[in-house]
């Protein structure tokens, strides 16, 4: 576990991770090309490397090379494989993105049903009716599902999604990637997670449309054998947690390696509160040592609308609205279980928050929070109880790191180079 105590305002520089939701469907996309393909700035968090794992029990192979630290993704083996350990693919959420893989290698995919942070049901249901709509034949059973690929059909696939499901819309990519065939994808999510899959495929010759009623995919014309060389994003979600971080401290810094588009939301939301953000190139900058807090009401509201608050910007976004003045709300219908994880953790820490219904809540600041030993349920439920434990009065304790690290390498170090009192310590 780590302990946080009060800190004098963050300073300084530091630069996030590759992201961890986009570096896995990247690998899955790899995977799906069945090409060479060296991919840079990947994380190593325990999610990628589960990934890594999975790819190599199926038959891909794996490297990260001693200099650089970047795995290489290349073809799978001439020689069969066992297929994906269930008990390994259920540790994560993304195990789901290798089913187009799995397809076009061995003509059916099995896996348990999606594992990782527990934050409300992982429907499947709109990755099936997209793997029906390319004639492939789904069965499911108590310990997950059975994908076989359907007799080759030949045409434009279209479909339209119900809403805006990230997973979903990578099926639908990656599927037509292994089929071969054209796209049409109604109400397609545009997060940069899929964009960045948009712009790795369009690097391997497929032709793209992206607006936000239709995706469309076109085959390339030829198909040449030679490596692809890509990179993953910075973690935004790494990002808006330290700018978070720095703005309840009070503190001044830059955070390197996040595209600007992608934290643009969040910096919207920060300038609302009165917190000076700005984004220049790959660089956010925090200024809040001067900050003048506006009391305005924040309407933190997850949504999968292009340009909408991504869902993992909101339990950093409510931990700094405790100590600010104002009444916020935030919801988050994206993952229903999510408030029943942070809720209950803040509490401990002296925080009053209203629970308006299982997805909605308020809160009126500023509180004062006192530290308390606390978990991080998952992977943002820990990252709100850090920015929570800097402005706390005494030392929070944090247990259950191993979820944290699912989706962040190390990020107390990064804290404390910023100048956070955090260490790690022995239960």
């Amino acid at each position: 576990m780590v302990a946080v105590r009060p800190s004098s305002p963050l300073a300084g520089s530091v630069t996030v991770d590759g992201s961890k939701n986009a570096a896995l469907p990247l690998l899955a996309t790899a995977a799906a090309l069945h090409r060479p393909v060296h991919l840079g700035n990947v994380p190593a968090n325990t999610d990628v490397e589960t990934m890594l794992t999975l790819l190599q029990q199926a038959g891909w192979h794996t490297a990260r090379p001693v200099r650089d630290a970047h795995p290489t993704v290349l073809l799978p083996s001439d020689k069969p494989q066992s297929g994906p350990d269930p008990e390994v693919a259920a540790r994560i959420r993304a195990s789901y993105y290798l089913v187009p893989a799995l397809l076009g290698a061995y003509g059916r995919a099995r896996l348990p049903w999606p594992g990782g942070c527990r934050i409300g049901e992982r429907g499947m249901e709109q990755h099936f009716k997209v793997y029906e709509n390319f004639g492939d034949r789904t069965t499911v059973d108590d310990h997950g599902y059975l994908v076989e690929a359907g007799a080759g059909r030949t045409g434009t696939v279209s479909l339209a999604l119900p809403f805006r499901s990230r997973g979903a819309t990578v099926a639908a990519l990656l599927r037509a990637v292994v089929a071969g065939r054209p796209l049409r994808l109604g109400q397609p999510n545009l997060s940069p997670e899929v964009l960045s899959v948009v712009e790795a495929l369009q690097t391997a010759g497929w032709e793209c449309r992206v607006s936000e009623p239709v995706l469309a995919l076109a085959p390339p014309t030829s198909v040449s054998g030679e490596p692809l060389a890509w990179a993953v994003p910075g973690d935004k979600v790494e990002a808006g947690t330290l700018a978070c971080a720095v703005a309840a401290t009070g503190g001044a810094a830059s955070i390197l390696g996040v595209r600007s588009d992608d934290v643009a939301p969040l910096v919207t939301a920060l300038r609302w509160l009165g917190i000076s953000a700005d984004i220049e190139g790959d660089t956010l900058t925090i200024q809040a040592h001067n900050a003048e807090p506006t009391g305005r009401p924040l309407r933190a509201i997850a949504s999968l609308a292009p340009g909408g608050l991504d869902a993992d910007f909101e339990p950093s976004l409510m931990a700094l609205a405790l100590i600010l003045p104002g009444t916020h709300l935030f919801a988050d219908a994206i993952n229903p279980g999510r408030h029943s994880n942070l809720l209950p953790q803040l509490a401990r820490l002296g925080a009053e928050i209203q629970e308006l219904s299982p997805t909605e809540c308020r809160l009126t600041g500023p509180q004062r929070l006192t530290g308390a030993g606390v978990e991080a349920t998952d992977i943002r439920t820990g990252s709100a109880l850090l920015i929570a434990g800097l402005t706390a009065h005494g030392v929070t304790t944090l247990g259950g790191l191993e979820q944290l690290r699912r989706g962040h390498a190390d990020l107390p170090t990064k804290l404390h180079a910023l100048g956070a009192d955090i260490c790690e310590v022995t239960p």
